[in-house]
């Protein structure tokens, strides 16, 4: 197989994390193939805020699920369950009890992306500049995982830390580390395709 589609075929959403620091130079790399996602009219609006320091990551986390459990309360018994569904991923409660990093798993990299508020094609650019971000991590050995979480971090009380402008948004977060599992690929659904 191709090595790009057997890379887009293995990536997998990960959530287990070896304690190994990430190089500052394959960060970069991972940050430049994000940098070559394609944009409307080439404006290229995505940021990166890049979080490294274990502590800050798990203050980051603690603070981003108080603000996630806070939106539960207020929303209706059908958007709980599914929210919740969504914020243990179908994990094991057991495994997720056991951790202290709710929202980031442990990963040794935070990277919030951004892109600017008034851009009605941002929350796009983002998502295609992710997604180059995380298959030029899974070719370099690294696992991944998209954490749209991660918008909450505007409503935390250390959100200042980021030194995000105001006139910007975070879209995501993608944490990035070494994998420290091999998540099963889940079924496809391949009806969806149609020649018109």
């Amino acid at each position: 197989m191709n090595e790009i589609l057997k890379n887009i075929y293995d990536r997998r959403a990960v959530r287990k994390y070896k304690d190994m620091p990430v190089a500052n130079e394959i960060i970069d790399q991972v940050i430049a193939a994000g940098r070559m996602a394609p944009s409307a009219m080439n404006r290229q609006p995505w940021k990166f805020y890049i979080v490294t320091d274990k502590e800050e990551i798990k203050l980051f986390s603690r603070e981003i699920a108080s603000v996630a459990l806070r939106k539960i309360n207020r929303i209706h018994l059908k958007d709980v369950v599914k929210m919740t569904l969504g914020f243990f991923h179908f994990s094991k409660v057991m495994d997720y009890l056991k951790t202290d990093d709710h929202v980031f798993y442990g990963a040794p990299v935070v990277i919030f992306i951004t892109s600017p508020r008034k851009d009605e094609w941002g929350t796009l650019d983002a998502g295609m500049c992710a997604q180059n971000i995380m298959l030029a991590a899974r070719a370099m050995g690294l696992e991944t995982c998209p954490v749209g979480f991660g918008r909450f971090v505007t409503q935390t009380k250390d959100f200042f830390r980021l030194n995000i402008p105001a006139k910007e948004q975070v879209e995501l977060a993608v944490i990035v580390g070494y994998g420290n599992e091999q998540p099963k690929v889940h079924e496809r659904i391949e009806d969806n395709a149609f020649y018109v």
